[in-house]
C-alpha cells in the first residue's frame, strides 16, 4: 500500500501540480548563464543607443559584433574567476545577488579598460558611469527573477530513490546537503517488496511492483538507483523499463553523486573499476598538444615571476634561516616514474632530521619567510621548471612523495590511477578541497582527482586554473566541506580496498 509522502528535509513534495517543469543540473548553469550574459549585452547595447546615436539594436550587432563577443568573453572569464555558477547559492537571494553584483563589476571595469575591440566608452564619463552601474543592476535583476521564478518547486526535478539501503540514505542526504536548489525528493521505492526492511529517512511509496503507479501518481521526474544487484528481480527489472517508457529519467547513485558533489564516491564503487575509470571517453592529440601549449605559455610566465623574486627571497632566508635557497623533494610522477620537485625553501633546514612527515596546520618547522612564501603561493613558482621539463603540468592530481604513496596505494582502491596523467601544479582537488595532511584528506583528494580523471578536458582545465586564480586573490568562493566517505568509515575502504587487490 503507498503511503502519503511527509515532509522530507525541509520542503513539501506534493502531487497534483497543474503546471511541472523540471530542470536539469546543466539546463539550470547554461539558462543562468545565458541570461547573465544577456543581461550585460543588453546593458550596452541601450547605454550605445542612448549616449552615442547609434543606429537600432540588430544594425549595432551586426556592424560591431566584435564589441559584444568580447564582452561576453570577459564575463565568462570574470563568471569562472568568481565561481558564480554554483546552484545552491544562485538559488538564495542574497548570496546570488552579492555573488553577481561583485562579479559584474570585475567585469564591466575590465570591459572599460580593454582598448580598441571595445566601444570608447571611457570618452565620456557620464556612458562609462551608466555603464558601470547599470551593467551589476541588470544581472542583479535577473538573478533575483531566476530565484523568485526557476528556484521554485514547478523546475525543480521531483525524484524517487529506488532501494532503502546505505546507498539511499547516503543519497538523500547528498540531496539534502548538495542538491536543494535542483531536487525535490518525493520518497523511497522498496527495490525488495512493498515494505522494505531497512528504514529509510523518508516515506516509502511502495515496491518495485508499482514503479509505473507510483511515477505517474507522484509525477517523478527521476528515479535514483540505489538498489543492491542481489535485488534486482523481475519486478524491478519491468518497473524501470516502464518507468523509461514513461519518459522518466534512470539516474545511478555514481552518476548523480558526481554531478552534485564532483568526485567520485569510492565507498560505491564496489570495486568496480568500470566505475572508476574513464572507459568511454577518448582525448585525442588535439588535447594533449593544446594542453601542453598551455603549460609552457604559463611556465614560461611563472618562471619569468620566479627571476624577479628570487633576490628578495634570499634576503629574507639570509637575514631569518640561513640555508639553501631550493627545496628539492623527490616525487612521483606519471606512469610512476620518480622526478625531482623544486619549491623556495618555507621550512628550517632540519625539518625532516627524523623522517618524512606530513604537514599540519600551523606547523613548527615552517618558517616566518616561508609562512609568507605559502600564504601567497609563491613557494610552488619554482616549480615552473618541472612544468617546462614535463615532469609536470599546470592542472592535474598533486604529485605525492613515494613513502606516502606505499601507504597511501595499500589504504586506498585504484590509487595508481592517478599516475595515468601527468601531475599539476593545481587540480581540481585543489580548487575544492586544499591540501592534505593525513591519510583521510588523501582519500577526500583522491575522490576529486578521480572525477578530474574522468571528465579531464581543456575547458575542465581552463576553469581549474581560473578557479586557481581567483582562490590566489582572495576572489573566488571558498570550498564546501564535504564528507570524506559519504555513510562509511575510512576503515570500511581499507577493507575494500584490501579485497580488490
Amino acid at each position: 500500500m503507498a503511503t502519503r509522502p511527509v515532509e522530507v528535509f525541509g520542503y513539501l513534495p506534493v502531487s497534483g501540480r497543474p503546471f511541472h517543469l523540471p530542470l536539469t543540473i546543466s539546463e539550470r548553469k547554461v539558462l543562468l548563464f545565458l541570461g547573465d550574459a544577456g543581461a550585460m549585452l543588453v546593458t550596452l547595447l541601450a547605454v550605445l543607443r542612448w549616449r552615442l546615436a547609434a543606429p537600432s539594436p540588430l544594425e549595432l550587432l551586426r556592424s560591431h559584433t566584435l564589441w559584444f563577443g568580447v564582452l561576453v568573453l570577459v564575463w565568462s572569464g570574470c563568471a569562472s574567476l568568481f565561481g558564480i555558477y554554483d546552484l545552491g547559492r544562485a538559488s538564495r537571494y542574497r548570496s546570488s545577488v552579492r555573488d553577481v553584483m561583485r562579479t559584474a563589476v570585475i567585469a564591466c571595469f575590465a570591459y572599460v579598460a580593454i582598448p580598441f575591440v571595445t566601444p570608447a566608452l571611457h570618452n565620456s564619463r557620464l556612458t562609462a558611469a551608466a555603464f558601470l552601474a547599470l551593467g551589476p543592476l541588470a544581472v542583479a535583476l535577473w538573478r533575483l527573477t531566476y530565484v523568485a521564478v526557476l528556484a521554485r518547486p514547478t523546475f525543480r526535478r521531483r525524484v524517487g530513490i529506488v532501494g532503502t539501503n546505505g546507498a539511499g540514505r547516503t543519497m538523500a542526504q547528498v540531496l539534502r546537503q548538495f542538491g536543494r536548489a535542483e531536487y525535490d525528493l518525493v520518497g523511497f521505492i522498496a527495490a525488495n517488496g512493498a515494505g522494505g526492511t531497512d528504514d529509510p529517512p523518508g516515506p516509502v511509496l511502495g515496491g518495485a511492483s508499482e514503479l509505473p503507479e507510483i511515477a505517474q501518481r507522484w509525477r517523478l521526474s527521476e528515479l535514483i538507483l540505489a538498489h543492491k544487484p542481489s535485488e534486482e528481480g523481475a519486478d524491478l527489472v519491468r518497473g524501470i523499463l516502464s518507468c523509461q517508457e514513461l519518459g522518466v529519467q534512470m539516474t545511478s547513485v555514481v552518476g548523480l553523486f558526481e554531478r552534485l558533489v564532483g568526485k567520485v564516491p569510492l565507498s560505491r564503487t564496489g570495486g568496480n573499476l568500470q566505475t572508476v575509470l574513464p572507459l568511454d571517453r577518448s582525448r585525442g592529440p588535439s588535447y594533449q598538444l593544446l594542453k601542453r601549449a598551455l603549460d609552457v605559455l604559463v611556465a614560461a610566465a611563472g618562471g619569468a615571476v620566479a627571476l624577479l623574486i628570487t633576490p628578495a627571497v634570499v634576503l629574507a632566508h639570509r637575514l631569518e634561516s640561513p640555508g639553501s635557497l631550493f627545496y628539492r623533494q623527490v616525487r612521483v610522477g606519471r606512469f610512476g616514474r620518480l622526478f625531482m620537485v623544486f619549491k623556495f625553501r618555507t621550512m628550517r633546514p632540519d625539518a625532516e632530521a627524523d623522517g618524512p612527515k606530513w604537514a599540519v596546520e600551523n606547523d613548527p618547522r615552517i618558517t616566518r619567510t616561508g609562512r609568507w612564501l605559502r600564504r601567497l603561493h609563491l613557494d610552488e613558482l619554482p616549480q615552473a621548471f618541472n612544468i617546462l621539463r614535463g615532469d609536470m603540468s599546470l592542472v592535474g592530481p598533486r604529485p605525492e612523495r613515494p613513502e606516502f604513496v606505499e601507504q597511501l596505494e595499500r589504504a586506498i582502491p585504484f590509487y595508481r590511477a592517478r599516475h595515468a596523467v601527468r601531475p599539476g601544479l593545481t587540480g581540481w582537488a585543489q580548487v575544492n578541497f586544499g591540501y592534505a595532511n593525513s591519510v583521510d584528506d588523501s582519500l577526500v583528494k583522491f575522490q576529486f582527482d578521480l572525477y578530474y580523471l574522468k571528465h579531464m578536458s581543456l575547458f575542465l582545465d581552463l576553469f581549474i586554473a581560473l578557479q586557481t586564480l581567483g582562490l590566489l586573490l582572495g576572489l573566488g568562493q571558498a570550498s564546501v566541506s564535504r564528507p570524506a566517505t559519504d555513510d562509511e568509515t575510512f576503515d570500511d575502504l581499507v577493507r575494500l580496498a584490501r579485497e580488490s587487490a
